[in-house]
């Protein structure tokens, strides 16, 4: 009898053990979910509020499922939203004014993008066991071989913002030379998600090598004539549904080609459009009529009379 009743305690422990960790396996399955709640705001600021608390649980919920995918795509996805979204877009608006307290806003948008990186890291360490250290390892061939293995329309998500990461890191830290050298980590990310399916989440791939291919010449598949061509097809891919597109086009090609007339047109459009019409794409739509207002504003610094 004193023998069963230690075993009966064990059973019950482990029982108990094996309980939580379905607990949190169904609770990291829930919240790995994008949902529309957020996407449907249409308070960023409300947003930018709540998301702290959803990431801290996030995060304990990932230190306990050591293998669980979903919450890590979760992770690099929401950090990089409110690193790039929130903080890193209140330092640009910050340093206008306070160049020094803009340097400690973008240094605290670079930490929490890095934290995404991070993550989205481990997700494709889980899809692809040794893809960390071959991705990182700083050869160029062993690079490209760790990418290649990622086969799957399903590792698309975590490659585009494991990539999304690192490159909205980059662009909140370009004096960090060693930084920006990690460009081509983001390139090579970016370019093997949009081969498996460029249609991800209604043309965001393209949207973002707008931007990409203004930092690089014709001669390396780039240049304004490439970026124009992401920019058509993003709006293809998204329906003209969502807004951002828009407003990246003015940001990275029409300042740099300093044509202002179709700048004012394009972002006055954005910032009169009716963003009740599509609930789905309403959080993301204000947040690029935010963008678009305080890029207006800034007209006569951003061109030349």
């Amino acid at each position: 009898m004193r023998r069963v009743v230690p075993s009966l305690v064990l059973v019950t422990l482990l029982g108990a053990c094996n309980l939580k960790t379905v607990a949190m396996r169904s609770l990291a399955d829930a919240v790995a979910e994008p949902g529309n709640t957020y996407a449907r705001d249409d308070d960023p600021q409300l947003v930018a509020e709540a998301l702290p608390v959803l990431l801290k649980i996030m995060e304990q919920l990932r230190d306990g499922l050591p293998d669980h995918k979903g919450i890590r795509l979760a992770l690099a996805r929401n950090f990089t939203s409110y690193g790039a979204a929130f903080i890193k877009d209140e330092a640009d608006r910050v340093s206008e004014s306070n160049v020094q307290r803009g340097k400690e806003v973008y240094a605290r948008a670079r930490r929490l993008l890095l934290r995404a990186y991070g993550y989205g890291l481990e997700g494709l360490e889980l899809s692809s066991p040794g893809f960390r250290v071959e991705f990182t390892s700083g050869d160029a061939a062993r690079r490209a071989a760790a990418v290649s293995r990622l086969t799957k329309k399903e590792d698309v998500p975590l490659l585009f913002w494991t990539a999304a990461a690192l490159g909205s890191a980059i662009a909140s830290a370009k004096d960090d030379m060693n930084l920006v050298g990690e460009l081509p980590l983001v390139e090579a990310l970016m370019t093997r998600a949009i081969a498996l399916d460029e249609n991800y989440d209604e043309g965001s791939l393209h949207e973002f090598f707008i931007t990409y291919d203004m930092t690089r010449g014709a001669g390396r598949g780039g240049g304004p004539a490439s970026a124009k061509k992401h920019y058509d097809r993003a709006l293809a891919l998204g329906q003209n549904k969502k807004l951002s597109p828009h407003v990246t086009w003015a940001e990275d090609v029409l300042v740099d080609q300093q044509n202002k007339k179709e700048f004012v047109r394009i972002l006055e459009a954005v910032v009169a459009h009716d963003v009740d019409k599509d609930l789905d794409h309403r959080l993301v739509n204000v947040i690029a009529q935010r963008r678009a207002r305080w890029l207006l504003s800034r007209t006569a610094d951003l061109f030349a009379e």
